[in-house]
């Protein structure tokens, strides 16, 4: 079993969300991206994460617990697993894609200060484009592609929770169900993944088949709100 788990709302979400209304070029955040913090709400979520992991049937139950070294990542796992009793492992293959030179811009403001970029992300289309000094798709799932290699050896029977950002766990089912391109793309168009839901595989004879996407439950059944990102 194989869970991916997107961290709880962070005030990068919140600083996003508010660009965005604002019609900003730029968020106002004053720490990098790899320590951006969960927002009260992401705690909220982060908790009612671990009260469905202890209540869930066994097999649904982590045994391993991975996470991305990015703070907002890192702070839903621990708090998750904590319930459990269950120590946290960091892999920096987990991150969420670099964005480089064009980090905290919005939309907007790669438009109105980087042009040519912009131009250049319509030429390549969005999976290959990399921004300056940044990853594209295609080297996330690079990444992927190498964590799941090194699961596949000495990991038999272990449940897997693994914490991570939304273009990771995109890029896990493109790489595990064999979704191509465009229609990768186009799902990323329509599924906005929520903030600490889950997006769950049971091993098959072939490899993975997906159980359940997006899974917002474990948060729809406490007091915290459930949210997600335009990521458009």
């Amino acid at each position: 079993m194989l869970t991916l788990v997107r961290h709880g709302e962070s005030v990068g979400n919140q600083a996003d969300r508010a660009a965005r209304e604002a019609g900003a070029e730029e968020l106002e955040l004053t720490v990098r991206d790899a320590d951006v913090e969960l927002s009260e709400t992401g705690r909220e979520q982060a908790e009612a994460l671990g009260r469905w992991m202890s209540d869930a049937p066994e097999e649904l139950r982590p045994t391993l617990v991975i996470s991305s070294p990015y703070r907002r990542a890192a702070q839903t796992a621990e708090v998750a697993a904590a319930r459990a009793g269950l120590p946290v492992s960091f892999d920096e293959r987990l991150r969420e894609r670099d964005l480089g030179a064009l980090d905290g811009l919005t939309g907007r403001g790669i438009r109105a200060r980087h042009p040519e970029e912009a131009a250049r992300r319509s030429r390549l289309g969005k999976f290959y484009y990399q921004p300056p000094s940044g990853e594209s798709w295609a080297d996330v799932a690079l990444r992927v592609r190498g964590l799941l290699a090194d699961l596949r050896h000495g990991y038999d029977g272990e449940r897997i929770w693994m914490f991570s950002h939304q273009a990771v766990i995109m890029t896990f089912r493109y790489v595990l169900e064999g979704i191509g391109e465009p229609d990768l793309l186009a799902l990323d168009r329509d599924v906005d993944i929520p903030n600490a839901s889950m997006t769950r595989y049971r091993h098959v004879e072939q490899g993975y088949a997906l159980d359940a996407f997006a899974d917002t439950r474990a948060v729809e059944r406490s007091d915290a709100a459930v949210t997600e990102e335009d990521s458009r």
